[in-house]
């Protein structure tokens, strides 16, 4: 509706637009966090879980609205059809800016359950954010170091066991947990001082997924491999999608089954297992790398 606008001011009105409802939205969620903290009835914390929820998609929905109000992105989104909030799901996605997120978020949510991220247990004490996300019931993750581990061995298997009990909500209710595999955005600094094998993506990092399916992988049986792609764009920043500047953003979502052998792996001791998981996510990744060529060669020849 607004796209006639110049970019810095959609830009700027998209800041204003999304700070207004945080504000607005923000003291109701820390109220119902606090009622989640200090009353720990199960029925009300599930009850108050339902509706901290609902608060997290009313802003994500009306980050949307702002997005379709001042924009006017073409969206080709793929595979998302058979989607569902009733189920359980592991999300990974190559990551090459901090427009993915919100991206990302524009295509999934109220299709599936929330996405939460696996966090250091240090950020809970950031303030306010930290009894949001406890809240909102992102896993906090316990790791200690090999340097830790080593000088008290009573320590090992205890990040796994600490981080099972704190998933354990999760068992009856749907969740969401996602994980960019590379662990950093793609730059083509990066990709060269890795020496990538890929053309358009970094070495996936597979231990901090593997980390996620030994804690949870009774309850994630499917992961969404999602890869997003800007045509006609090589580097991309979250102000350019907030003022309009990507034009098309194609989202392609593959459902898959997680292999069995990995669900509740044991990652730094199972030596032939982890060995075979690396090679999953290296093939995973050589698809994306392919399907990502595909799509670029398929816009340089529309151009």
């Amino acid at each position: 509706m607004l796209h006639f606008l110049p970019a810095p001011l959609k830009g700027t009105l998209a800041v204003l637009l999304i700070l207004i409802s945080t504000l607005i939205l923000f003291p109701f969620l820390i109220v119902f966090a606090l009622l989640k903290l200090i009353l720990p009835v199960i029925a009300i914390r599930k009850g108050c879980t339902v509706v901290l929820n609902t608060i997290a998609r009313v802003w994500i929905g009306f980050n949307n609205l702002v997005m379709n109000l001042l924009h006017r992105i073409e969206w080709d989104i793929r595979g998302a059809q058979h989607l569902s909030r009733e189920h359980w799901y592991f999300v990974t996605c190559n990551h090459q800016s901090w427009a993915d997120i919100p991206a990302i978020q524009y295509v999934l949510n109220s299709r599936i359950p929330l996405l939460k991220f696996f966090l250091k247990k240090e950020l809970i004490w950031v303030p306010f954010l930290g009894v949001a996300w406890w809240a909102l019931d992102f896993p906090f993750m316990h790791r200690h170091t090999k340097e830790q581990i080593a000088r008290n061995p009573e320590l090992k298997g205890k990040d796994i066991a600490a981080t099972e009990a704190a998933c354990e909500k999760f068992r009856y209710t749907p969740v969401t947990i996602f994980n960019f595999m590379e662990g950093t955005r793609f730059t083509p600094a990066k990709h060269k001082r890795q020496n990538s094998p890929y053309t358009h993506l970094l070495k996936p990092r597979a231990g901090g997924s593997a980390f996620v399916l030994g804690a949870m992988g009774d309850m994630l049986h499917t992961m969404l491999d999602v890869t997003i792609v800007y045509p006609g764009m090589q580097q991309v920043g979250i102000w350019d999608y907030l003022c309009g500047r990507i034009k098309t953003i194609v989202i392609d979502i593959r459902t898959r089954d997680i292999p069995e052998q990995f669900l509740g792996l044991d990652y730094e001791n199972d030596r032939a297992t982890r060995v075979e998981f690396q090679r999953w996510v290296s093939e995973l990744w050589a698809e994306k790398d392919a399907l990502i060529e595909s799509i670029r060669s398929d816009d340089r020849q529309g151009a």
